[in-house]
């Protein structure tokens, strides 16, 4: 798998598992890392039962999963590198390590709430406060859409958004969590947000994730209409995700999510973002970091005139690469190479 001329690469024939706990946000960062290094990973799916996902991070593995069953999610033969994120999977990490006398080398994506020595190496946001000697540190998340990515899909435009015109804006859409809600207040602006854009001239593309209400996608329905001018994916086909933020000469992402915002940000087109109610302290320093940088920009109640057409230059911001490179040095200390 091409990494994009990343000199720091692991040896073909290099054996990966990522332990996948059927959560996007914590697979797609451990794919991005796993891709980067030019490894083709084979999933291994973590579903333990609800007493041992109740354990989880401290508890065991399910024991119908253990390396001695001949169906079990941890049959051998181990890898070389397994990756893995989000609490579920802390226990299967740790007995990868025993299980294998050692010999496979962890890396552990966001914080796994037992401290540094849970993986041989740890990655977490700027907004965790874990630290360590084997700690990676950056403002955004790891993730698939390298520049490689972003290059095909502009080479090869998807049909769906082909007839659109040439200025376009993408809306980005996440949904209710822990943290955030999205109100009738947040509905209303957000389609009067797609009206604005219309009427600007410029075409709309909208991408919803899983989490997004109804209520709002009805809402941004209603504010396109049938125009010409405007995409909405509808859940039918493909989603366009990528193709979307390809073609996006400016997004617009709703600030509940740090893996979207910070796939938008690698684009290196103008972000807005938009705040729904409630909100994190880590969230809230998140986006102020990522503002500072000069990548984004917070788009209100209030906005400023003619702003679909705001236009500013950064460099792109993505951390993939450097978790990657961290992740090879100290692998290949960890076997001697």
């Amino acid at each position: 798998m091409s990494n994009d001329g990343f000199e720091h690469s692991l040896a073909p024939g290099t054996r990966a598992w990522v332990l996948a706990s059927g959560k996007i946000g914590h697979e797609v960062n451990c794919l991005g890392v796993a891709h980067e290094l030019g490894l083709d990973p084979e999933m291994r799916a973590v579903r333990p039962r609800l007493l041992f996902q109740a354990l989880a991070p401290f508890g065991p593995i399910d024991p119908r999963d253990a390396a001695r069953h001949p169906a079990a999610s941890m049959r051998g033969p181990f890898p070389d590198i397994v990756f893995a994120s989000g609490r579920t999977t802390v226990p299967y990490l740790r007995y990868l390590k025993r299980a294998s006398k050692g010999q496979t080398f962890t890396v552990f994506l966001q914080d796994p709430r037992m401290g540094p020595k849970t993986a041989d190496v740890i990655w977490v946001p700027e907004h965790d406060r874990l630290r360590g000697p084997n700690v990676v540190v950056t403002l955004t998340s790891p993730h698939h859409l390298r520049p490689r990515v972003l290059r095909a899909a502009r080479a090869d435009a998807d049909p769906r958004l082909a007839a659109l015109p040439a200025e376009r804006v993408a809306m980005v859409l996440g949904g209710t969590s822990a943290s955030h809600s999205f109100e009738d207040t947040d509905i209303a602006a957000l389609a009067e947000i797609a009206r604005e854009i219309l009427a600007s001239g410029q075409g709309l593309m909208v991408t919803p994730s899983r989490r997004t209400p109804p209520a709002l996608m009805d809402a941004i329905r209603a504010a396109v209409g049938a125009s010409a001018q405007a995409f909405v994916w509808d859940g039918a086909g493909a989603n366009p995700y990528v193709q979307i933020l390809a073609h996006a000469s400016s997004i617009v992402v709703t600030g509940d999510s740090v893996n979207m915002v910070g796939e938008a940000a690698s684009t290196g087109a103008p972000v807005h973002l938009y705040e729904p109610t409630g909100g994190h302290p880590k969230m809230t320093g998140f986006l102020d970091k990522l503002v500072a940088t000069g990548a984004a920009r917070r788009l209100g109640a209030s906005r400023p005139a003619g702003w679909p057409q705001q236009r500013w230059t950064y460099a792109p911001v993505d951390a993939t690469q450097a978790i990657a490179g961290e992740v090879v040095r100290r692998y290949r200390a960890f076997r001697g190479l």
